[in-house]
């Protein structure tokens, strides 16, 4: 049975992507952004009534779209509605939970895939947010793929779908690397960051074919950066920039 780490509850880190995402949905639970992942979760709920998901994997084209932004704060908003939530940086190139969330010399991902006698307890932490955990990469592998396309990997899904609410995997970008594509078989839904103004629509063609030929069920794909043009008061929340907020399609 999964113990998970009870070391002291980590701080979050609210700078920029050189020391972690920007947690909105954390700082700022009652902003017009929050609220729009608060839609977004509800969105993927709703997206298949005859299944609830137990594991989801934010992918995008290439880097630099806010995938992994977004499945930091998706899971805060998972974990606030009273989900067990546990959020894993499968990204193992470029990862960022250790710096989001403060974790010094983070043992994690790569430490369960390679050593059969790691203890995957201590590769999971608590946070300052109630029901939210996260699992660092750890150290940087040179057979990602691989790893991620073990029996061993396999094994871990199993057991955390089983243990907790929702499991949400931060997965490399799908042109760059093949990661997403073997994490997309393994996991129940696969949702795709598209950034506004930055994505071009052939890499993003492209990037569902990819998904498609692994059969990787796509469940919706997340506009990001969207310009907003609502007044500061819009239903009531602060507003937070112009190019802050999310908008979903599902």
């Amino acid at each position: 049975m999964l113990i998970f780490n009870k070391k002291k509850k980590k701080q979050l880190s609210n700078d920029s992507m050189e020391n972690g995402v920007h947690m909105i949905t954390a700082a700022a639970p009652n902003s017009i952004i929050s609220e729009q992942f608060k839609t977004i979760r509800t969105n993927i709920q709703f997206s298949n009534a005859d299944k609830t998901y137990k594991s989801l994997m934010m992918t995008s084209s290439f880097a630099s779209e806010g995938k992994s932004t977004v499945a930091a704060n998706l899971a805060v908003t998972f974990a606030k509605q009273g989900l067990k939530t546990l959020l894993v940086d499968a990204d193992m190139r470029r990862p960022t939970i250790n710096a989001t969330f403060s974790i010094a010399n983070p043992k994690g991902l790569t430490n369960y895939l390679t050593d059969r006698d790691f203890d995957i307890n201590e590769a999971i932490y608590e946070t300052s947010n109630d029901n939210l955990y996260v699992m660092p990469s750890g150290p940087v592998p040179p057979n990602p793929a691989e790893l991620l396309n073990s029996k061993r990997m396999d094994a871990l899904i199993d057991s955390l779908e089983k243990q907790l609410d929702l499991v949400i995997y931060d997965a490399p970008p799908v042109l760059s690397v093949t990661d997403a594509q073997v994490l997309s078989t393994k996991v129940d839904g696969t949702i795709l960051v598209v950034r506004q103004n930055i994505a071009e629509k052939e890499a993003v063609r492209r990037t569902i074919e990819l998904l498609s030929h692994v059969k990787a069920n796509i469940i919706g794909t997340l506009l990001n950066d969207v310009e907003f043009s609502g007044s500061a008061g819009y239903y009531g929340y602060g507003y937070y920039g112009k190019k802050e907020n999310y908008l979903q399609d599902f």
